[in-house]
């Protein structure tokens, strides 16, 4: 908390702007000339305060980074700026006006849904967190329609808010927490608050078991660039039950049909991955026919098809070879082929990639990519190139 106060004193606003660009191996020689002129107290938060900066720049871009104020777990486990604006903006569509965001953090996603023009009550109860907040949202322009309020979620009144949106914090003292029931608040909890809402939004771990997902929430599975960030409860989009992935940026969305699991068919020219969203969706059937594909395995989420069908759900290769797992026939292969930049993907295969790249020691000017998977329950190698 004293560090944050300093930091918003003129002299540590001017302090944090001509430390901004600090590089780590310049630190000491920087710090050393700042305490000349300045606490050593401050001149310390300042550079730790920078340094958070520039690892939020991945998150919330170079322009905001800039501005914010960060705690190292609020770097670490705030929202994506894209996925918070996304999420701002369909709550937004949904006519809500005002929300209540619990377990509100550094208020990154407050930020975004006040810029969807949205009325935000930020919570948290951790005294510094909330001041970070706080000094975030001044910081943004967006006081006026943030207010934060240092309180112990379970307490507050949420009632005259068109919606709630809950974070729950997923990590203990051992690192993240699995169990949706371990989360603090627990998901129980949060689901219960949820309910008594007129909309809400629950954001949670992706990898959560789809039998978890109560009955009146809708369930979206969200990537940005391919990355699955997260996944979110939502409850009153008058579409309970149902099942989405979405695919930023842009963004693209696919709904659920219920469609059965997709059969099993030999390899085809093409191979489709689907998206990481898509598949803790279980949305693969619905790629599948859109592609015309089965799949190479039933219990792997790759879609062979024979023709080629561009779909933004999945990423897709033209196949050149199918072998059965063998590292002497693929090192011939690849010398045949003059192969020296070789992708290696893998799905249902205890290979490591490097550890295969080690073993083929691929050269010359050619590329290509090699899947270890299983075909039909085989071992098996396939071997070709992004199309497109």
């Amino acid at each position: 908390m004293n560090d944050l106060a300093l930091l918003l004193t003129p002299e540590g606003r001017a302090l944090l702007d001509e430390v901004r660009d600090t590089e780590p191996a310049q630190e000491l020689a920087v710090a050393t000339r700042l305490r000349r002129e300045h606490p050593a107290e401050l001149v310390s938060a300042a550079l730790g305060q920078a340094r958070l900066r520039q690892r939020a720049v991945a998150k919330f871009g170079a322009e905001d980074a800039g501005r914010m104020f960060f705690t190292p777990n609020g770097v670490e486990q705030s929202t994506r700026a894209s996925v918070a604006t996304y999420r701002a903006r369909r709550l937004r569509e949904l006519g809500v006006a005002s929300v209540a965001d619990l377990c509100c953090g550094i208020g990154g996603d407050a930020v975004a849904m006040a810029r969807a023009g949205i009325r935000v009550l930020a919570v948290d109860r951790d005294p510094l967190t909330a001041a970070v907040a706080r000094a975030n949202a001044e910081a943004l322009g967006l006081a006026a329609l943030i207010e934060v309020r240092e309180a112990d979620v379970t307490e507050v009144d949420t009632a005259g808010y068109d919606a709630v949106f809950v974070d729950p914090a997923r990590r203990g003292g051992r690192g993240r927490v699995f169990d949706p029931e371990a989360y603090s608040p627990p998901l129980s909890w949060a689901v219960e608050t949820a309910l008594k809402a007129p909309r809400a939004a629950l954001k949670i771990a992706p990898g959560i078991p789809h039998e978890v997902v109560p009955d009146r929430a809708e369930a979206e599975w969200i990537s940005d660039g391919g990355d699955v960030k997260e996944a979110v409860l939502w409850f009153g989009t008058g579409a309970p039950g149902s099942v989405r992935a979405t695919l930023l940026p842009g963004p693209r969305t696919l709904v659920g049909r219920g469609l059965p699991d997709p059969g099993v068919r030999p390899v085809g020219r093409y191979l489709y991955e689907p998206d990481g969203a898509v598949i803790r969706a279980h949305l693969v059937a619905e790629v599948a026919e859109e592609v015309g594909g089965g799949l190479l395995d039933p219990t792997i989420a790759y879609i062979t098809a024979d023709a080629p069908r561009p779909t933004p759900y999945a990423s897709a290769y033209e196949i050149t070879d199918h072998l059965p797992f063998n590292v002497k026939k693929l090192k011939a292969l690849l010398r045949e082929r003059e192969v020296g930049t070789l992708t290696v993907k893998k799905r249902g295969s205890a290979v490591e990639p490097e550890e295969l790249r080690r073993k083929v020691r691929p050269q010359g000017p050619n590329a290509a990519t090699v899947f270890l998977t299983r075909v039909a329950g085989a071992p098996a190698m396939l071997i070709g190139h992004p199309l497109g």
